[in-house]
């Protein structure tokens, strides 16, 4: 089965395509950083950073995997707010809907196969999953696996799904990636996501 032809389509699609119906463009002011189990996770640490910096308030929400290959004190450290793991939270009657609604924009980097996967089908089995179905304000894709997971039929097809339902992807680009191969796969680099959530407005009013 050949996949190139919507591997390209993926790959050549514009970088803003519609906000969903009844949203009205305003400041990003809040954002919700999903971080899911890639390796790539230690780099979102570097897009919670410029984003404080530049007067976004961010709260973390991480996958259990994602725990697992960087600390989420890390996050905390840099937002200055407790990272969330659990629809369960005690602090929060019901986290997915407090969370969905105080935050502007929801960027999932490192998004992985899985997260992908789970948000073209609906499933909602943990905090981010869950989150991506009460959201509804942009969401914002960084897409990190190997080469041959990227090009995955059923890969693609998840991310077209996504795409015809109004979500938003930038990336992968090519590079090396960590297991040694070089390919497309690599997460966009923190400062190109930064710079995509800093420039949502004037993007999506062209």
């Amino acid at each position: 089965m050949r996949i190139a032809p919507l591997a390209i389509f993926v790959n050549r699609m514009p970088s803003c395509y519609c906000l969903p119906p009844g949203y009205t463009n305003t400041v990003m002011k809040e954002i919700l950083l999903g971080v899911t189990g890639g390796i790539a996770a230690y780099k979102s640490a570097t897009i919670v950073s410029r984003l404080t910096q530049c007067g976004i308030a961010v709260t973390v929400v991480m996958t259990r995997s994602a725990t697992k290959l960087i600390a989420p004190q890390t996050f905390e450290a840099l937002s200055g707010r407790p990272v969330r793991y659990s629809i369960f939270d005690a602090k929060m009657s019901h986290a997915h809907i407090e969370l969905a609604r105080s935050a502007d924009l929801f960027c999932i980097a490192p998004a992985t196969a899985n997260i992908i996967a789970k948000a073209a089908h609906g499933i909602a089995d943990d905090l981010v999953s869950t989150l991506i179905l009460s959201f509804d304000k942009p969401i914002l894709f960084a897409p990190a696996m190997n080469t041959v997971m990227w090009n995955k039929p059923s890969v693609q097809r998840n991310v077209k799904q996504l795409c015809e339902d109004g979500m938003f992807f930038i990336g992968p680009e090519s590079g090396h990636l960590s297991c040694g191969e070089t390919g497309l796969g690599r997460m966009t680099e923190p400062e190109k996501i930064v710079e995509k959530i800093l420039n949502w407005n004037q993007s999506c009013n062209r």
